[in-house]
């Protein structure tokens, strides 16, 4: 019986997580959500909120959490794509703008925390954007055999171009965002390339 209470649970936090996320939108900020109207959506009683998170703060740093895990899994299935003969930055980009279109809900909510009024947000958002990068910058280092500190500045580089082409994509409509994605694309060549470059420069020099 416990084992069936505790998946109840989860259940019921899970619910929770994807009521506020669907509430979410470019007219309704977290900040914007009231305790009821998630609860209401998820189809529990707002004293039983308690018994998943401690406040709505709690459930905003879960919601965070959610967002970077969701947008790092959609990264891996890309790297997976990318090792049966798929670019790298073509498949990475249309990853991200498919999170894009999906998840727009997730993405605002990571975009507008990221300079919240909160601290505990934006720390939260920080460290996600973080993994991200060094996700990246591993997988980098490992399959262009660039040295750590080079692979890093890469990675930043290119997640920092990357998130600000997504705000600007979630006001667009498909042809703009088509051309958008291709100039990203070029500009993540670009980077790329320069650090390509100044890698062999740095290895002429030792």
């Amino acid at each position: 019986m416990s084992g069936v209470r505790a998946q109840q649970k989860q259940k019921t936090r899970q619910a929770l997580i994807e009521a506020a996320f669907n509430q979410l939108s470019a007219e309704h900020s977290f900040s914007n959500l009231s305790l009821r109207e998630v609860a209401r959506e998820a189809g529990i009683a707002p004293t039983s909120f308690y018994r998943h998170f401690k406040d709505m703060n709690e459930l905003g740093l879960t919601l965070v959490d959610e967002a970077g895990l969701t947008l790092r899994q959609l990264m891996r299935q890309a790297r997976r794509r990318i090792a049966s003969g798929g670019s790298i930055i073509n498949t990475s980009v249309l990853t991200f703008m498919e999170f894009i279109e999906t998840s727009s809900n997730q993405f605002r909510l990571l975009l507008r925390e990221r300079s919240g009024t909160s601290p505990a947000f934006r720390a939260a958002v920080a460290r996600e954007i973080k993994h991200f990068i060094l996700e990246l910058a591993h997988y980098l280092e490992s399959e262009t055999k660039m040295e750590a500190h080079h692979a890093y500045m890469q990675a930043e580089a290119m997640v920092t171009i990357v998130f600000s082409s997504g705000a600007e994509a979630l006001d667009l409509d498909l042809q703009q965002r088509e051309e958008l994605t291709e100039r990203l694309i070029w500009q993540l060549r670009y980077i790329a390339k320069g650090a390509s470059g100044y890698q062999k420069e740095s290895d002429k020099s030792l």
